[in-house]
Parts: C-alpha cells; structure tokens; sequence
C-alpha cells in the first residue's frame, strides 16, 4: 500500500513537471528560490502523504489496541500483552471496539460475537479485519462417514448407555439419576456430580 502511494504521488509531481515547465522553470533568482520552496513543499507533503498513514484501516495490520480507533473489527486478540492471540480466532468471526483505545487509558471495552463485553488491557495486539471464510458455519456434512473421514469419532450420550458403561446409564425412561441401581450419578469415589454438591475443599472464612 506504501509503495502504491508513493509511486502515485511521484508520478503526480513529474506529470506537473512535465505539461507545466514554466511554472517551475526561470532564470530570476526569485523565481527559482521560489520553484526550490515549491518543490519542497511538494516533497514534504509528498512524503508526510506516505508516512503518516491510517494503519488502524489496514485489514490484516497487527497492533497494540491503543493505536486502533474506536468501532474498528479486529479479531485474534490477546487476553495479556504478549501471550499471543487467545480470543476471535473461528472462521468468518469477528469483534469490535466501543470505547476510544489510547496509550492513557489501561482498558478498552470490546464486544465479542457472542455479545459477551469485556475489558481488554491497549497493549494487547489484535488484527484487523474478518477472520476468512465466514461460510464455514453454514456447510453441512452430508452423511455420517464424512465425519469419520475428518477424523470425528462418533459421540454417545450418557443416558443411552447401560449402568455398567456410564453413570448416566439404565433405567426405564430417559433419567439421568435412575441408572447404577437407582442411585444418582456418583465419582468413582461415591461422591454425587450432579445437584450442586460441593466437592472441593471447603473456603475457610475469615
């Protein structure tokens, strides 16, 4: 893109140069201290033209959030400055910023695909843009073997199974506590997993 924009700008100065001579061309002291500041200041502008460009609107820039602007689509975020991208990365994803990013302020607020807000520290990187192939949600597999040629096992769930295959299993209906003998799902230790038992160590209170 830089180099576009500057082969754009110089070819724009030459064709001036070109069809317009005698605007530039003189042989007063004044008039070619004149053509010099003109050609200066077209260089100048020329140049600040290429290095000052918008790169927060360059789709597939990597940068620190703090030099995005607000409403931009990124995807790839980091959740910690250096931990690499953890956030938005499936196919045809992406999320936005809602509040003004600056090196000032320590979070900017992003939406999700989810919907989901969260606060996310400027100098983590994202990227710029759309992650590809937004069509991929979409596409159906057309019968069981093209799974298993993905390499996709077959998933089975635990109330189809009998007592002996999984804690969900047996029983006259479709029950997750009426297998293993009538007795709810339990660890291999004979602690419950399912109703809010509280399994872990107890939190001491202050």
């Amino acid at each position: 893109m830089a180099l576009c924009r500057a082969r754009l700008a110089s070819s724009t100065l030459f064709r001036s140069l070109l069809y317009r001579p005698s605007q530039f061309l003189s042989t007063s002291a004044n008039e070619s201290a004149a053509f010099k500041t003109a050609a200066s200041g077209d260089f100048s502008s020329m140049m600040d033209q290429m290095f000052t460009m918008d790169l927060s609107s360059q789709i597939g820039s990597c940068m620190p959030l703090a030099m995005m602007r607000i409403g931009t689509q990124i995807h790839n975020i980091e959740i910690r400055p250096g931990q690499g991208g953890k956030l938005v990365r499936a196919a045809g994803t992406s999320a936005k910023i809602l509040t003004e990013p600056s090196r000032s302020t320590r979070y900017c607020e992003i939406k999700l695909p989810s919907g989901v807000k969260k606060l996310i520290d400027t100098r983590c990187r994202a990227t710029v843009g759309m992650v590809s192939n937004p069509e991929h949600g979409k596409k159906k597999l057309r019968k069981a073997g093209q799974s298993r040629w993905l390499g996709r096992r077959p998933v089975v769930r635990g109330v189809a199974m009998n007592p002996v295959d999984h804690p969900h299993g047996g029983g006259e209906g479709r029950s997750k506590s009426s297998g293993s003998h009538g007795r709810g799902s339990r660890t291999p230790w004979g602690k419950p997993t399912k109703g809010g038992y509280k399994t872990g160590p107890l939190k001491r209170r202050k």
